[in-house]
């Protein structure tokens, strides 16, 4: 069930960057990635079809992220409108990873870039199989 990164399409997400999302010399602070990445990763779900949350309720299925890997390039900083990119890489019966690049709109400048795996556990938190359903759904190109 493994797939490679470059057979999806990327989904786009479009964020300004806030002053609270800044530090004191003025650019993004380093975790708000990581909570861009979460965003685009829930906008990638409704752009293919569903809602995260349904996932989790309907089909008793929870993503938690396991491994978060992130390469900051240039700083964003306040009020530049960014892109986040978000797209499936690969998808195993029990995991799943998610590719991620943020880029400055205005020049297309990639920002950061990194990936999140994650498990796919019950609200038990016991492992299980991905939903079939919702597999079939992000492997859509």
């Amino acid at each position: 069930m493994k797939n490679n990164t470059e057979e999806y399409q990327w989904s786009e997400t479009r964020v300004r960057v806030r002053y609270a999302e800044t530090d004191q010399a003025g650019v993004v602070y380093h975790s708000n990635y990581l909570v861009w990445f979460e965003v685009g990763r829930v906008e990638l779900c409704r752009d293919h079809g569903f809602n995260y949350r349904d996932m989790e309720r309907e089909a008793d299925a929870l993503l938690p992220v396991t491994e978060a890997h992130l390469r900051y390039r240039v700083p964003a900083k306040y009020d530049d409108v960014i892109l986040i990119r978000t797209r499936t890489s690969v998808i195993r019966s029990r995991a799943i990873t998610f590719a991620y690049e943020v880029r400055r709109e205005a020049d297309n400048t990639l920002l950061a870039e990194g990936e999140t795996q994650h498990i796919v556990m019950d609200s038990q938190g016991r492992a299980r199989s991905f939903p079939p359903e919702y597999a079939e759904k992000l492997k859509t190109r």
